[in-house]
């Protein structure tokens, strides 16, 4: 278990998109927080895969696995892209990926609460804010990949690249958005959770928009010569998933 934070940045799915994670990390030193939980993703997409992990390395307090974190890490999907984004990783990396725990539980105050990077279930079982209630209900479900400790009544997650937060039955499933892909906005995205000093005291959740410099992102993943270039340039500049709608991708859950 974690100790419990006052303040606490939520961010997840950076990508390797250094640029966008500077102007975050910028934006929470200018406001004062000093501790950082990250949900995963770190790689995959954008030039910069390998310095992703070292600053993430250097700031986070927590950093889970995400998809991508796994699949680089394994080579499992041998596609051009996670091959040539391992590659840029280097062993000891691509180790300290694999070995990312897949969920964390804190309290905030008096408040259970769990971070992963997409479900209770696994980094690759995706879940959108359009999925019905039960299946919202049962990401606050203890599970084999989650643990059996106490069951949280807040719950934060990444993954899906689109923030939200939505509040039943005493609980509330927020998502912290992308901080180097979003797919809502063309602005980085990121979370802060306060938390009153007295541990009976509730808490208070925030999403931040941070614009960064996306030319000058795209101008050093072109020159990387960095597999599927078009879609990275396509999604940073206009936050839509190489064409697909939120109609299209509520389809899917």
């Amino acid at each position: 278990m974690v100790g419990s934070p006052e303040r606490i940045a939520i961010m997840s799915d950076v990508h390797g998109n250094l640029t966008a994670l500077e102007a975050v990390l910028a934006d929470i030193e200018a406001r004062g927080i000093t501790r950082i939980f990250n949900l995963g993703d770190l790689v995959g997409k954008g030039p910069r895969s390998a310095e992703v992990v070292d600053r993430c390395r250097q700031v986070c307090e927590v950093v889970v696995q995400g998809n991508w974190d796994a699949d680089v890490a394994s080579g499992r999907k041998a596609t051009s892209a996670t091959l040539w984004h391992q590659s840029q990783l280097g062993p000891e990396r691509n180790h300290y990926l694999a070995n990312l725990p897949g969920s964390v539980d804190c309290m905030f105050g008096a408040h259970p609460a769990r971070f992963y990077h997409a479900s209770q279930v696994s980094p690759f079982n995706r879940v959108y804010e359009t999925a019905s209630r039960e299946v919202h209900r049962q990401m606050f479900a203890n599970t084999d990949f989650t643990g059996h400790g106490t069951p949280p009544v807040l719950v934060g997650y990444g993954d899906i690249h689109t923030p939200y937060m939505v509040s039943f039955e005493g609980h509330t499933l927020f998502n912290a958005g992308s901080v180097g892909n979003s797919l809502d906005v063309p602005l980085a995205c990121y979370c802060i959770i306060d938390v009153g000093q007295d541990t009976a005291a509730g808490w208070s959740l925030s999403f931040v928009r941070v614009p960064y410099d996306i030319e000058a992102e795209l101008q050093i993943a072109q020159q990387s010569g960095m597999p599927h270039y078009d879609y990275y340039a396509s999604e940073l500049r206009t936050a839509v998933y190489r064409g697909i709608t939120k109609k299209q991708k509520a389809k899917r859950t």
